[in-house]
């Protein structure tokens, strides 16, 4: 059996906005204001629902908030994790046909998922052993993230393949957790095992994480808060604030990556409307807003200097394209 190299070997990658939702949902389950978990992170209560990605450095704050008004609830929220929770890696997970499979799935498309205790898989005799590795995050939330990623790999182990992790597996100091199970576990078949499903979600998971590692480090980062910030306009003032860096050194910086803060909006926004084009589900006035242009002939305008025509001819072009609904995926388990 091998498994393959985790994709990413460090944390500092952006995640979907759904692990700090999750974050958010244990706090308020416990008397916890959204506002008071979110502190700090540039992100408010409406962002969960209108933003798609945040950074790990926003995560991050979340996490340190929650863990200094509650505590070490690292296994806790874990558990609340599910293979949705993933989007379309969580599709691709379901959808592959042993536990073998969907490991190796997951290594692959690391950065879809919202670890920061970077995980690897091992054989140790007839065991299978998951070490999930935190000894490159900060001290002060090494503990609880280690010990929530470990709770999370258990909790979906357990939604596809009915696996049983319990504390008996678990062992290691507050840097790591060595998940382990029986060899024979990894040929278990998975009940929403589809081949079609899988090879459509895995090229989701590819187009998604490709776009993604184009821009890696700072000018990643920014992508990641113009996204955010798109309705608005995506200001530079704001941009540059939300990271914690005046707008010279943005501007600077950004110089340095070989890019610029005007190419990175416009490269945020031609791609998010060829994807808003391609569903068929909004009007080129409602894409134009939504990419924070004030008139769709602001939009248009844009849209022919990126593309050469316009974006109702590229919206009749494509036809309705979302891949997700040209299979049936499996439906998560409760």
């Amino acid at each position: 059996m091998v498994f393959e190299d985790a994709a990413v070997r460090d944390w500092d990658f952006p995640r979907a906005v759904s692990g700090v939702a999750l974050l958010v949902e244990h706090a308020r389950s416990l008397g916890l204001a959204a506002d008071v978990v979110l502190a700090g992170s540039g992100l408010s209560a409406a962002d969960l629902d209108a933003a798609s990605e945040v950074t790990a450095a926003q995560e991050l704050r979340v996490v340190r908030n929650l863990r200094s008004r509650l505590g070490e609830v690292g296994p806790e929220v874990g558990r609340r994790y599910r293979a949705s929770t993933f989007g379309v890696l969580g599709y691709a997970l379901l959808a592959s046909r042993t536990v073998h499979e969907a490991m190796n799935v997951a290594l692959r498309f690391l950065d879809l998922s919202h670890t920061f205790a970077i995980p690897r898989a091992e054989l140790d005799g007839r065991q299978v052993r998951i070490v999930v590795d935190g000894s490159g995050l900060p001290a002060d939330v090494r503990r609880f993230l280690v010990e929530r990623d470990a709770a999370a790999i258990r909790a979906v182990l357990a939604e596809l393949a009915g696996l049983t992790i319990g504390a008996a597996g678990t062992a290691g100091s507050g840097e790591v957790r060595a998940l382990a199970f029986d060899i024979a576990e990894l040929a278990r078949p998975l009940s929403h095992a589809d081949p079609a499903t899988l090879a459509v979600a895995e090229a989701v998971c590819r187009d998604v994480v490709g776009r993604r590692r184009e821009r890696p480090g700072f000018a990643g980062q920014v992508r990641v808060v113009v996204t955010q910030r798109l309705p608005r306009g995506a200001p530079m003032v704001e941009t540059a604030a939300a990271l914690g860096v005046s707008e010279r050194t943005l501007r600077r910086r950004l110089t340095a990556a070989g890019t610029s803060y005007q190419r990175l909006l416009d490269e945020v926004r031609g791609s998010l409307a060829e994807e808003l084009l391609g569903t068929g589900r909004l009007s080129v006035e409602e894409i134009g807003l939504r990419l924070g242009y004030a008139e769709a002939s602001s939009f248009i305008a844009a849209h022919r200097r990126w593309t050469g025509e316009t974006p109702g001819a590229r919206a009749c072009a494509d036809g309705p394209r979302d891949v997700m609904r040209a299979v049936h995926p499996p439906a998560p388990t409760a």
